[in-house]
């Protein structure tokens, strides 16, 4: 498929993800909202709700022959989907329960998926300011208020020898993940909340790898494979298989991880069958 296009889809999906999220900061500074747990025991609030109610209402404006997927909408069958070829994947806020639990690790997440594959990822971190995206083969940036920034993973001195930054969760067990990084290497841990918060500080050189386990939707991943990719790093399945896009029924990811320097051995650090 052309990709003549994507520097306007680029355009649109940074102007809706930033939209909601200025809608998303307000309701947390305010502290103005409901939450409820949803059938899979993961929180919803009626922030999510209006962030997707901003980001889809936009989306479908600017780009009405595109389909979209979203965490909080009905999900098409796969009968449906199956048929697309490019469709955009919403997040409309990636880590809930960070927005609930007011640290402010919770992030907008924005994909387009072209042929199952993301090429256009937006992900904004509204406490921050900061708006990280990239689309296919053009590279990843950062906007903040310190200005724009490329992004490129971190390269180890020695990417045989040199110690790891593992970017961890503060809501799972840390001892978990550890438990599946080779103890032959050395490890410093980074607790972060979202999910694609940690893929970009990853993306930004501030961390080397991020594993995680447990259920996540293909929303969690399709920006921030994207991000990461055009930053020089990698988004596989925790047993490094490429992660798939519109290709099943269910929508869960597999347990997944985010790699940066490609230089490294990764397979050898992360035994994840361990």
């Amino acid at each position: 498929m052309p990709d003549d296009d994507l520097p306007q889809l680029l355009s649109i999906a940074k102007q809706a993800a930033r939209d909601a999220g200025d809608v998303i900061l307000d309701i947390y500074d305010k502290g103005d909202y409901t939450s409820h747990q949803k059938a899979d025991d993961s929180p919803v609030t009626s922030a999510d709700f209006k962030a997707n109610e901003i980001i889809t209402n936009i989306l479908r404006q600017r780009t009405p022959s595109i389909p979209i997927m979203s965490e909080e909408s009905r999900h098409a069958a796969l009968s449906e989907r199956q048929h697309w070829q490019r469709y955009w994947l919403i997040d409309p806020i990636d880590g809930t329960q960070e927005f609930i639990a007011r640290s402010g690790d919770f992030a907008v997440n924005i994909a387009l998926i072209a042929d199952n594959e993301p090429v256009i990822g937006v992900i904004y971190w509204p406490p921050g300011e900061s708006l990280y995206y990239a689309s296919k083969g053009q590279g990843a940036y950062k906007e903040c208020p310190l200005g724009k920034v490329q992004l490129h993973v971190n390269e180890l001195d020695d990417p045989a020898t040199s110690a790891v930054m593992v970017a961890v969760s503060r809501r799972q067990s840390r001892d978990k993940v550890m438990s599946k990084m080779n103890p032959s290497r050395t490890y410093q841990t980074l607790p972060l909340g979202s999910c694609s918060l940690k893929a970009c500080y990853i993306a930004e050189g501030k961390a080397d790898v991020f594993l995680r386990i447990g259920v996540t939707g293909e929303w969690d991943t399709g920006a921030s494979q994207c991000i990461v990719s055009e930053a020089g790093g990698s988004v596989l399945a925790a047993d490094f298989k490429p992660l798939t896009y519109n290709r099943r029924s269910t929508l869960d990811n597999p347990d997944f991880v985010v790699l940066g320097d490609q230089r490294v051995d990764w397979q050898s650090i992360v035994k994840y069958q361990s």
